[in-house]
């Protein structure tokens, strides 16, 4: 079943009422996570999700799926073995957007950091402002240690200042030593976010999954929530799940219980059009100290220069943005970095914010409160029939681990059991991806036969979407493709797929989240009107819809995310 074959209510009807196993409220990485492993169990299941899936917290990350290595320092140390896990489960259940990622780390000093670092492990709530060569030696070994299980990457190599500077040339020579060890980055966070959900809803013909659609009215056991359209729907859940991240406590409020479960922090990155500094990084990311002793990082994401990220108390996810101070502060710590190679405003192609929905805390610094995950649940209680169960904090790497664990408790409380394992199970285009070079080739080989498509067009697809560009590929070859005058390397036949088979509902939508058009940074007034045309053709917008969602993408764009169109 795909995504847009399930049956929506007609407008204005909200008389029926159709009982479901599972609601859950958000279409984060949490909440399309958990879909998925409920579908799969054979539970009728609903996602509700006010915006689109993977549109807020989730649409934010550093695009790592890494393994925690700073967790080592703060003793989460199960954190840290769940979470090297899932980055490699994540490396082969989901190659089309998750791959290896060489990173170094620059020590300036030999013993910084090794007694505080201990205080922080047994308690202290002060983090350590250095960390010498000896303490990431230490935690790099570690690091390998817990990352055994599965292990697709090399072990970490340790390099002494004259090796270190051989490694990265570019790099301030106040280096003392380096270590290089294998994380992991995704290309397209929110395209996974979907593919989540579209594996749910082709694994259950009762699942149903609802993106632009709110929590109106609740009552007594009844929800009923309204779509864009004014389309009223209503289920009576027999659990609850609050999966919507910083909004938790508002969205627990809705459903007229008072909580205060979040106490998020706001990270910030931006993407440099820098092809300088990009090729001094040798595919490899830097993770380093800034003069302050903060974390950041720095790493080639789809030709641009990723750099982040801040951590910062903060609590309306709402209103959240890349703000100059953070921008000046990105800036100098690069420079300081890599005194050689100029970074400016300039090249700002691209900003975003997020918050991340971590629980309440009072930690002195940002960067102690936990990322673990947690799921607190609300027992039934008054005229509310249903439990509500909220998931609380997580990170992008440990969604899998995390629904794992809330689907188990959930199924022992409704009575039913486990039917598979996702562990090993590949998601959306990473279904049947190949494994090799070889393979690769002869995919798009098979792929050229059947579709009469041309081997450059079909890797630049399967690059995209995984082997999904198999069916894209599919509904191109019989008439030809028509390639975008403003928008480099993208069909009309292309996006109108996306369109037509993937829920997109509004403009954002498309070239946020289907795919990567706004943040590669190419992105054009002229371009963003031949986009909103193939949507609005396959969607029936009319003119005045056709310029409310240019306006209203333009309007992100230039003042979330500092795009200049």
């Amino acid at each position: 079943m795909s995504a847009t074959s399930q049956t929506t209510p007609a407008a204005g009807v909200a008389n029926d009422v159709r009982d479901v196993d599972v609601v859950i409220l958000g279409g984060g990485v949490n909440g399309a996570g958990l879909f998925r492993e409920l579908c799969l169990q054979g539970l009728s299941c609903l996602m509700v999700e006010a915006k689109d899936y993977g549109a807020g917290t989730s649409a934010a990350p550093s695009r790592l799926i890494h393994g925690g290595i700073k967790y080592i320092e703060t003793g989460e140390l199960g954190l840290v073995a769940q979470s090297t896990l899932e980055r490699n489960l994540l490396l082969r259940n989901a190659p089309h957007c998750v791959e290896p990622l060489a990173t170094f780390i620059p020590a300036f000093s030999l013993m910084k950091g090794a007694f505080a670092a201990l205080r922080t492990l047994f308690g202290s709530t002060t983090a350590p402002r250095s960390r010498g060569a000896v303490l990431i030696k230490i935690g790099l070994a570690l690091y390998d240690m817990y990352g055994a299980r599965h292990r697709v990457m090399p072990k970490h190599r340790f390099f002494w200042r004259k090796a270190a500077l051989k490694e990265m040339p570019d790099i301030t020579p106040r280096i003392a030593a380096g270590g290089l060890y294998y994380d992991a980055k995704i290309s397209r966070p929110e395209r996974l976010v979907y593919e989540l959900v579209a594996d749910g809803l082709a694994a259950s013909t009762e699942a149903m999954a609802l993106n632009d659609t709110r929590l109106v009215a609740r009552e007594g056991g009844v929800l009923t929530f309204e779509n864009g359209k004014g389309q009223l729907f209503r289920a009576r859940p027999r659990v609850v799940v609050n999966a919507a991240g910083p909004w938790i406590d508002r969205v627990n409020a809705a459903l007229g219980v008072a909580t205060k479960m979040i106490g998020g922090t706001k990270g910030s990155h931006i993407l440099l059009d820098n092809p300088v500094l990009v090729k001094s990084l040798k595919g490899r990311m830097i993770y380093f100290e800034a003069d302050d002793g903060r974390i950041c990082l720095v790493f080639d994401y789809l030709g641009l220069a990723m750099v982040g990220s801040t951590d910062m108390k903060a609590n309306d996810p709402d209103a959240v943005r890349c703000e100059d101070e953070e921008i000046d502060y990105f800036l100098a710590s690069l420079r300081a970095l890599l005194p050689a190679i100029p970074v400016s405003r300039a090249q700002i192609v691209y900003a975003y914010s997020g918050i991340r929905p971590l629980p309440a805390s009072d930690a002195s610094q940002p960067g102690l409160i936990s990322r673990d995950h947690s799921s607190p649940t609300l027992e039934p209680e008054g005229d509310r029939p249903f439990p509500i169960v909220s998931l609380v904090g997580g990170k992008w790497t440990t969604f899998r681990g995390f629904a794992e664990e809330v689907a188990d408790t959930l199924l022992a409380r409704l009575g039913q059991s486990r039917r598979l394992s996702t562990r090993m199970l590949p998601i959306g285009g990473g279904r049947d991806f190949p494994a090799d070079a070889a393979a690769r080739q002869a995919w798009i080989a098979e792929q050229a036969r059947l579709t009469g498509l041309g081997p450059d067009r079909l890797e630049t697809l399967l690059a995209r979407y995984g082997t999904t560009a198999a069916s894209i590929a599919a509904a191109i070859g019989p008439s030809g493709e028509q390639m975008l005058d403003h928008v480099p390397g993208y069909s009309a036949q292309e996006l109108a797929w996306v369109t037509a088979q993937e829920q997109v509902c509004h403009l954002a939508d498309l070239v946020l989240r289907r795919t990567t058009l706004a943040i590669e940074g190419r992105l054009t007034r002229d371009g963003l009107r031949e986009i909103a045309d193939v949507a609005g053709d396959v969607l029936g917008w009319e003119d005045e819809r056709l310029k409310e969602e240019i306006e209203g993408v333009t309007r992100q764009l230039t003042t979330l995310n500092r795009v200049r169109l």
